[in-house]
């Protein structure tokens, strides 16, 4: 059997149920499809492929799957630092998405973040913002994997000037990319319990049940986003949310900070996933949510770094050092959040929480040749002792040599392949120099 792509000469990490390691190992990709995983035999003539990438004694890993952000936000990175959560949106981002957010705007954000997440080893994201169809046209082109939702909220939006057309429009946009491709997963974003009304709420999530498809929501981020929906209807936005039957299997959670132990028993009964997004929660001040306690439920805990403008990196890597770390320092202890668990966030339990656990989020037979390699001959990687504990807290982006989804490389040699990056940033400098000048 002839294959078409071997990656040999490094350590491979699985990410499997067993968390198998294995040492000298060698990965074969047929058809975008991962047909052999195993230690490597003497003579590489067992392994015959069009290509055979050497890792160099590097590791070999699943790719990143970065379970919450806004691509297109990468345009406002840094355009309002420093502010509450319902100042900075509601005096410096609103306003700039009403000015500047148009499709063309939306692309050239969209190919900023695919290039920045690229370059970093992300190889699966999950994206909620306005005028989704510019956005997946420009996933499409750069070969990334990616669950794309359509935003919806209750006062006119870009691309959507009329709020009572917001559920239509995202149902819509669902309908133009099912089936579209098989790198493409169409959902339904609801921003919030607070810009989103109750039968917006319930409608969205009818129209994402009829399809099939993810339902994303913004969930008890703040403290003042938990103290309006009590207020208004006497109880936690988890509960609010429950009680509207929006809550189920294919409901993807992010944020989730300001939770009780109650909340925590709801989510894990209906099914829902979370996404953690640690640096954006400590940039807004927003709070640590409690997620050792949100894994010992047995809830699906992904790992996500939210939008630039609130982060202001795509990069998975600091995000899983700063999740490790944070927990162990808001906890006490320092066996909290290990390397293990932190990584498996970041692969097979983000994969999970998106419905693609078993398409993605591993190395394993039959599963699809989403993998990166990592250059590991570097001051900063030497000696190595456990390369899960490299990867969180010694491990950067820049540190990712090979990037590859369903076998296609988008990444070689720390080369971008098929994207024109000098265009991409020219056109993003542009952009910011006239959103600067308007702010």
């Amino acid at each position: 059997m002839r294959y078409d792509t071997v990656i040999a000469n490094g350590r491979v990490l699985t990410l499997n149920p067993a968390f198998d390691i294995i040492e000298d190992g060698v990965v074969c990709i047929g058809n975008g499809i991962i047909e052999r995983v195993e230690s490597r035999a003497s003579d590489m003539a067992a392994y015959p492929a069009g290509e055979v990438i050497d890792a160099q004694k590097g590791l070999i890993m699943p790719g990143l799957v970065n379970a919450h952000g806004h691509m297109p936000m990468s345009l406002f990175r840094g355009l309002a630092d420093d502010l509450p959560l319902a100042e900075w949106l509601n005096e410096h981002i609103f306003p700039a998405e009403t000015r500047h957010i148009n499709a063309s705007a939306v692309r050239a954000g969209t190919r900023l973040s695919c290039l920045e997440m690229i370059l970093s080893g992300t190889t699966t994201c999950c994206d909620g913002y306005f005028l989704e169809d510019a956005v997946a046209d420009a996933v499409v082109e750069t070969g990334l994997r990616a669950v794309l939702a359509q935003g919806v909220i209750d006062f006119p939006a870009p691309g959507v000037s009329d709020p009572s057309r917001n559920v239509e429009a995202a149902a819509e946009y669902v309908s133009r990319w099912q089936n579209v491709s098989q790198l493409i997963t169409p959902s339904i974003f609801c921003h919030s319990p607070y810009t989103c009304s109750s039968g917006t709420l319930t409608r969205a999530k009818a129209a994402a049940a009829r399809a099939g498809v993810p339902f994303q929501v913004h969930v008890a981020e703040t403290r003042q986003e938990c103290n309006q929906i009590k207020a208004e209807y006497g109880i936690s936005p988890v509960k609010y949310l429950d009680r509207l039957g929006v809550l189920d299997d294919k409901t993807l959670v992010s944020h989730a900070v300001w939770v009780d132990a109650e909340d925590i028993r709801i989510l894990a009964s209906r099914g829902s996933a979370i996404v953690h997004n640690p640096e954006s929660n400590m940039k807004l001040a927003a709070g640590v949510a409690p997620v050792p306690d949100f894994i010992r439920a047995g809830i699906p805990v992904g790992l996500g770094t939210d939008g630039c403008a609130s982060n202001n990196n795509l990069d998975m890597f600091t995000e899983m050092d700063c999740a490790a770390k944070l927990h162990k320092v808001f906890s006490g202890d320092p066996t909290v959040m290990d390397a293990r668990q932190v990584l498996c966030m970041a692969t097979i339990e983000g994969a999970r929480g998106l419905g693609l656990d078993q398409r993605i989020g591993s190395i394993e037979i039959g599963k699809e040749g989403d993998i990166i390699i990592i250059n590991t001959h570097q001051p900063h990687l030497t000696p190595m002792y456990q390369p899960e504990s490299h990867l969180v807290y010694a491990v950067r982006g820049a540190d990712v040599r090979d990037v590859f989804v369903r076998g296609q490389a988008l990444l070689r040699n720390h080369e971008i392949v098929g994207m024109d990056v000098d265009t991409i940033l020219a056109e993003a400098k542009t952009r910011g120099a006239r959103i600067s000048q308007s702010d």
